[in-house]
């Protein structure tokens, strides 16, 4: 009969999958309990503690939402987010760096003509983004669809807002590449924002003394059929928390000069009501095989 104290009990619990299947799925179940157990012995975990973990990810998922995956939070804020971005990411060979998805991609986008304002309604400083999307040697990839999505100017997502149901989504897009693998919209200027604090995660936050702010970012979501999916933002240069952001995601080659233009015609020749900005960038496609993310909230609906 075993004895299951503190150091019997681990390879009691792992000899317990040994029926498993899945060689793959018995290897992380085995290496997942290894884990828990040393950190429980480790630290001498309390009962009090550890209920006060298990009453902290129940908070954790009752604060979910079809809008809003307070998980998602929770592992980019550890920097578990972007430590497996890292490790299924390894070797770019050239290719644009990759981070993380975030929590407010809400599925595909509504394709929309170049050119257009994707945040008409919003006020704020204007910019112009142009784009183009090639593969490792710079030929162009067309008919590529890529999402496009980012903060107002008062760092706020759409999903973020009480009106966003009945109002419809705003600064997300989607565009599809020309036959030189480019595509272009208008939108505003996107600010540095706090990651949503009012939640379990927040707590973490201010129980540690962190700040909580990301730096300006637009998002995209790239996905050429044959090539590796891209999730990816662009940073705005100069920003004050590059350095420094909450989620650990910024990386030097994913930060772009945006250049403040005066009155005159936008890139597409039409004319710009006032002053603006000029994004710049060029997304390279690496070979391979994948399947573009799904909101966490998402594919549980679909199932």
């Amino acid at each position: 009969m075993p004895q299951f104290n503190d150091t019997e009990l681990t390879a009691a619990v792992i000899d317990s999958f040994g029926e498993t299947p899945d060689p793959r799925v018995k290897f992380l179940m085995e290496e997942l309990v290894k884990s828990l157990h040393d950190f429980v012995r480790k630290t001498d975990l309390t009962f009090d503690e550890w209920d006060h973990a298990i009453d902290f990810l129940t908070r954790v998922g009752q604060k979910c939402t079809p809008s809003r995956q307070e998980f998602i939070l929770l592992s980019d804020v550890f920097g578990v987010s972007m430590l497996v971005d890292a490790v299924n990411h390894r070797e770019r060979d050239g290719a644009t760096e990759t981070t993380v998805l975030g929590p407010f991609y809400v599925g595909e986008h509504k394709a929309m003509p170049h050119g257009t304002d994707i945040s008409a309604e919003l006020p704020g400083e204007r910019m112009f983004v142009q784009s183009r999307v090639t593969d490792l040697k710079g030929k162009p990839l067309a008919n590529v669809p890529v999402d496009v999505w980012h903060a107002d100017d008062e760092g706020y997502y759409d999903s973020q807002k009480p009106d966003y149901e009945t109002n419809g989504p705003s600064s997300r897009a989607r565009f599809i590449t020309d036959a030189d693998g480019r595509f272009f919209f208008r939108t505003i200027l996107p600010r540095s924002y706090p990651i949503p604090t009012d939640g379990p995660v927040g707590e973490i936050i201010r129980l540690t003394r962190r700040h909580a702010m990301r730096p300006a970012h637009v998002h995209f979501l790239v996905d050429a059929p044959g090539y590796q999916p891209l999730v990816t933002h662009v940073f705005m240069e100069g920003d004050e928390y590059l350095d420094s952001d909450a989620v650990f995601g910024v990386k030097d080659e994913l930060v772009s000069r945006i250049e403040k233009r005066g009155n005159g015609l936008m890139p597409d020749g039409k004319p710009a009501d006032g002053a603006w900005h000029l994004m710049t960038y060029e997304f390279h496609m690496k070979p391979g095989k994948g399947n573009a993310p799904k909101p966490m909230m998402a594919a549980t609906e679909d199932a």
